[in-house]
């Protein structure tokens, strides 16, 4: 089995939406929003609340909402720049990660992470010291605390790794942002594609074995030591596979997407975990070779979503059985948002869409 960088990229326009099943007439349901088109999927949205929201795209135009996604601005634009990544602390706050070159065509910008203090109008480079990683595929944000003599002072510490294709690196501040630390990371990963701390020191990356799409298996590593050392908590054993996205409800209990470029492998995977990711059971999503999957997002222990490549599918007993879902092809990313006595979910793809639950 052949493949290129060209197929890890999905283009085209949104699929029909596919009827939820089981939906009755009060079931909340999936909406459009009102964006400017783009020929492709995007990849990440991020909200710092309920109102400031904001997405980019592979042309590297970045859009912000101040009123919860009901309307959408453009704030900034920097051709040759791939948005991969947003991680927003508030509404003027936030990092944007880049894929950075010689992946996919077009892209010029060899700056890695950028900061913004000005809710994305303009981008700053990340202090890194003279180091650098090629490109980020993910971002996390994570509040922490420490005693600081005698008193509790928050901390703000940020990891963003990546990426697709490789070469494979991590950044990362314990001072929201200030100075960085990077770590080179091609002895332990081929791909990295997410990237998830519970505190300062216990994390993990969603990643591949290597880089070759067609020969890479799918893997999940654990640090407990702030990123300095990195064990082995999943491996796929099968080729042509990718840990793509990442979803916890809790500390122990969380989804990842395996994405398989077996052309001829028909069943669909997720993988979970219940105790912090030390270990992880595959669990079957669905019998289709074209359902390649990209996000994935749990709003609880049993109700969460898959994008795929042939559109969405939702469960509702904690991944054991999947139904379809409308939501439009290749949603890369959820989010999930308090907005008061309610919860909004958002996805983002060819399309950026959003369920509200009351």
């Amino acid at each position: 089995m052949l493949l290129n960088r060209r197929d890890l990229i999905v283009a085209g326009t949104a699929a029909a939406a596919l009827p939820l099943i089981g939906a009755g007439p009060a079931e909340a349901s999936w909406e459009t929003l009102t964006t400017e088109p783009f020929p492709g999927k995007r990849d990440d949205i991020s909200f710092a609340d309920a109102a400031h929201g904001w997405y980019g795209t592979g042309k590297g135009d970045l859009f912000r909402t101040t009123d919860g996604g009901a309307s959408w601005a453009k704030v900034a634009s920097k051709p040759g720049t791939f948005i991969r990544a947003l991680g927003f602390v508030d509404a003027n706050t936030g990092f944007i990660g880049n894929i950075g070159t010689d992946y996919y065509p077009g892209v010029t910008d060899t700056t890695p992470l950028y900061r913004t203090d000005d809710g994305g109008v303009t981008w700053t480079p990340a202090e890194l010291g003279g180091k650098t990683i090629t490109g980020v595929c993910a971002i996390d944000v994570l509040r922490s605390q420490r005693i600081y003599q005698g008193k509790l002072e928050p901390r703000l510490v940020v990891h963003a790794a990546g990426r697709v294709g490789g070469p494979t690196g991590m950044l990362r501040s314990t001072d929201g942002g200030k100075s960085w630390t990077v770590s080179d990371l091609s002895a332990v990963a081929g791909m990295i594609l997410d990237v998830k701390f519970f505190d300062e020191q216990t994390g993990l990356l969603f990643a591949s074995t290597g880089r070759d799409p067609a020969t890479t298996e799918g893997l999940i590593l654990r640090t407990t030591d702030g990123g300095t050392n990195w064990s082995v908590v999943y491996k796929s054993g099968r080729e042509a596979e990718l840990i793509w996205k990442a979803s916890f409800v809790s500390r122990q209990i969380g989804y990842a997407t395996v994405q398989s470029y077996d052309p001829n492998r028909a069943q669909q995977l997720i993988v979970k975990t219940l105790d912090g990711g030390k270990t992880w059971t595959e669990l079957p999503m669905v019998q289709d070779a074209k359902a390649r999957q990209f996000g994935i997002g749990f709003i609880d222990e049993k109700r969460g979503w898959v994008g795929t490549a042939a559109g969405g599918f939702e469960t509702r007993d904690g991944g054991k059985s999947f139904t379809p879902a409308p939501i439009a092809r290749a949603a890369n990313k959820f989010r999930m948002v308090q907005d008061g006595a309610k919860r909004h979910v958002y996805a983002i793809g060819t399309q950026v869409q959003r369920l509200t639950i009351a």
